[in-house]
């Protein structure tokens, strides 16, 4: 049985605009209008805000984003169709700025962040990713990662050039001490 209301998303390959443009599915016919291939994910209310964890090596930088609105009872059932957010991701669409409720804007708790980040980064063997993460409206502790974007762009995260300079620094340091230290021979 699939739960509506769904978030569809573009499955792009080649990173283009498109994989941007979602839209919510409110019924079964809805689905027949839409474009395959696709993702589809079940929606979440979620207070209208995502949290962008960007992960670079060891730090951990998250960002406010709005995201898709909450559905209420009422559009559940006077909605049919397909509705489109065309570039819901963008950089204007920061949150960090916005006076929202505090149990919306609330970012999600540092230990969970550290223990997802140390787990993905050992189960996926990357060093450079960052994660969607949205907190079910009316809950404080029910989080939901919607995407996973190995090495995406970091010039919408604040601070990334130092952070970047400290992880690129830290990859050369550590490579460095792992030579022997008496070794005359010099590797081209």
């Amino acid at each position: 049985m699939v739960c509506f209301v769904l978030v569809a998303k573009p499955l792009v390959v080649d990173g283009s605009a498109k994989s941007h443009e979602l839209s919510l599915a409110y019924d079964q016919f809805s689905l027949s209008k839409l474009d395959p291939p696709l993702v589809l994910q079940e929606f979440v209310n979620h207070g209208g805000v995502l949290f962008k964890v960007y992960i670079v090596g060891d730090a951990i930088k998250v960002v406010r984003r709005f995201s898709l609105p909450d559905v209420n009872e009422r559009e559940l059932l006077n909605n049919h169709g397909v509705f489109r957010f065309p570039r819901v991701s963008c950089a204007a669409a920061s949150a960090d700025e916005a006076d929202l409720d505090p149990c919306v804007a609330e970012l999600p708790p540092r230990p969970l962040l550290e223990r997802l980040a140390r787990e993905l980064r050992r189960r996926l063997g990357l060093r450079l990713f960052n994660l969607d993460m949205i907190r079910e409206h009316g809950s404080r502790d029910r989080f939901y990662v919607i995407d996973i974007n190995y090495f995406p762009g970091y010039g919408k995260m604040p601070e990334y050039e130092h952070i970047f300079t400290d992880f690129l620094l830290s990859l050369a340091q550590s490579k460095y001490k792992i030579r022997p230290a008496n070794s005359n021979t010099h590797k081209v």
